[in-house]
């Protein structure tokens, strides 16, 4: 694993365990150069309840890695997390920088009705 990698999971192991300590239901977000990722998962990790992502049938016609399909997955993912009965999650950016897609993701997510 090379240096760049080992540090974005140090910086998202950081948040994570200062999430855990709040009992936050958190919504986490990972990042590929073609693809991005949304869950919300329980305050302890261990279930998902709500899923997005441009890998979806219904994302994947459209561009996959670019802020407008961020937008869409934040959108998705804020009504599927609502359905879920989850309102409030806490913002888990997984050691990436809040900027572009992550950005363009949480946005969309927060005018969608959630709130972190």
């Amino acid at each position: 694993m090379n240096l760049k990698t080992k540090s974005r999971l140090r910086r998202a192991r950081r948040g994570r365990m200062h999430m855990r300590e709040l009992g936050a239901t958190r919504l986490s977000v990972y990042r590929t150069p073609q693809h991005i990722y949304a869950q919300v998962l329980t305050a302890d990790g261990g279930k998902v309840l709500a899923s997005a992502s441009t890998v979806e049938k219904e994302l994947r016609a459209s561009s996959g890695g670019n802020v407008a399909a961020a937008v869409r997955v934040g959108t998705l993912i804020a009504e599927r997390a609502k359905a879920a009965g989850v309102g409030r999650v806490a913002f888990d950016r997984s050691g990436f920088k809040y900027h572009g897609r992550v950005q363009a993701l949480a946005d969309a997510a927060r005018e969608g009705g959630l709130e972190f």
